[in-house]
């Protein structure tokens, strides 16, 4: 038996069959980064949320336990700006109430041995910011005036930094 379809127009279909495919498997539901997340401890050795918003808006914060098991994924604190945060940087209390900020899910208490990320969020899904991670033991190391986040390198590679603030603030969108 012949086959009524003919080859160029088989083959036609079966490449765009295969560049859907692969477009479909490389064009992730992301959402835009242009602002970078991360912690400090103020004199008293309380948790602070940092963000340094690059270029568009960021509306709140979500502390979440961090795990390659997206299941294990538990929001541990979450917070919206009274108002957008616009371009500069912008420092809030995790666990105490923050001019400007409300709590909408309260901190609940850290444990040892438990990897945490702090990143920001807008409500559209317009915009994000980079996220940290950290352990208790990172929080402990910190001193005020410092912050840690995730610095991405000029080629794209990502790693746990600790800086001065202003120098956080000079360096934080560099490669956005």
């Amino acid at each position: 038996m012949r086959s009524t379809t003919s080859r160029p127009v088989f083959r036609r279909f079966v490449g765009t069959v295969a560049v859907g495919v692969a477009l479909a498997a490389t064009s992730g539901c992301t959402v835009p980064v242009d602002a970078v997340a991360g912690i400090s401890v103020t004199g008293d050795g309380h948790l602070l949320g940092v963000m340094m918003v690059c270029g568009h808006h960021i509306d709140g914060a979500t502390l979440y336990v961090d795990s390659d098991d997206v299941n294990k994924e538990v929001t541990i604190g979450s917070w919206t700006a009274d108002r957008p945060l616009a371009p500069g940087l912008a420092t809030w209390t995790l666990d105490s109430p923050a001019p400007g900020w409300t709590a909408t899910r309260p901190l609940t208490p850290l444990t040892a041995k438990t990897t945490y990320a702090l990143y920001g969020w807008t409500k559209d899904n317009s915009w994000s910011a980079n996220s940290v991670s950290f352990t208790l033991s990172d929080r402990d190391r910190l001193t005020p005036g410092n912050v840690r986040y995730e610095e991405i390198s000029d080629k794209g590679d990502a790693s746990e930094v600790t800086l001065p603030i202003a120098e956080f603030k000079a360096r934080a969108c560099q490669n956005m």
